[in-house]
């Protein structure tokens, strides 16, 4: 089981924190699979530093598709992604 640190902004870490945001979007740029830990590093965009807190979580599944993959690559250009999380 591997470990890969990332950085994430404030606002997006508090979230993180809270429990109330239970999933990342990442651009598919590095390894990562069932069981790893994901380090998210807070990074605040002001002062370009680590703020020193982070927090560890255990993955419990990862998607990888193609933007093509279901024949919409323009309509997902032009309109973008949403991402839902269920309970």
């Amino acid at each position: 089981m591997a470990i890969v640190k990332k950085k994430i902004t404030p606002e997006y870490f508090d979230l993180v924190s809270s429990g109330k945001k239970k999933f990342e979007v990442r651009l598919n740029e590095f390894e990562i699979k069932e069981g790893d830990t994901l380090v998210l590093e807070e990074w605040d965009p002001k002062t370009k530093q680590y703020t020193g807190r982070k927090i560890e979580k255990k993955v419990s599944y990862v998607l990888k598709f193609d933007l093509d993959a279901f024949g919409q690559k323009q309509e997902i250009i032009d309109k973008g992604l949403v991402v839902i999380q269920l309970e």
